[in-house]
Order: structure tokens, then sequence, then C-alpha cells
């Protein structure tokens, strides 16, 4: 199976998502990427994962413009703004899902670490 995760700038919670999802099974590849992807990953979302046993320090916001192409059995936006301009694959999907986690949820995960 093959997943591709969505967000805007695919540093918290499209990394965090691809670390969950991927930690699952080896069986599912899992690729975030982001529509306006940031300069790094959130070093907040990956002392979280780490305390949970998921490793994100090797991972890297990436463009969705890479993945376009590509066929996906889901791609899935985790926030609005990436719901919203998320472009359109040439490639095939199976299903395209939005599982929204909006700011003022993410904000209150921050204040409560």
């Amino acid at each position: 199976m093959r997943v591709l995760i969505l967000c805007t700038g695919n540093s918290c919670r499209s990394q965090m998502a691809h670390g969950f999802l991927q930690s699952f099974s080896r069986d599912i590849e899992v690729h975030s990427a982001g529509t306006k992807p940031a300069e790094r990953v959130n070093p907040k979302a990956i002392e979280v994962m780490n305390e949970v046993g998921i490793d994100l320090s090797g991972h890297s916001p990436k463009s969705v413009e890479i993945y376009l192409n590509d066929e996906w059995d889901y791609v899935i936006t985790v926030c609005g703004g990436a719901n919203e301009s998320c472009p359109n694959f040439i490639g095939k999907v199976g299903k395209r899902l939005h599982i929204s986690f909006d700011d003022l949820r993410m904000q209150q995960v921050r204040m409560n670490l």
C-alpha cells in the first residue's frame, strides 16, 4: 500500500502522521510532503515522536510537486490549507481523504508539551 500525507509545511503534522503510519507496518510505503515546504522538520515534532520511539531526525520537508505523477492508494491531507490548495495528481489516486488537525488544536498540543 502506498500512502502520501500532505500538509502545508511538511514540518509537523504530516511528518508525525508519516512516522506513526510507517510504524504500524513496513508493508505500508509512506511519504509525506507539503504544498509550501518548510526548511526543516519542527524540532518539537522530532522530540515528541522520540518519546514514543519513532525517529524523525532523518526526515526533511519535501514538496508535493515531486509526487504528482506517482500512483497512490491514499492521499491524505492533514490541514485545511493543504486540503484547499492540494494540486491535481496526474498519477492514479485510489482514495483522497482529509483528516484535519487545525492550528488551534496543534497550538494546544504544543502548550501541553
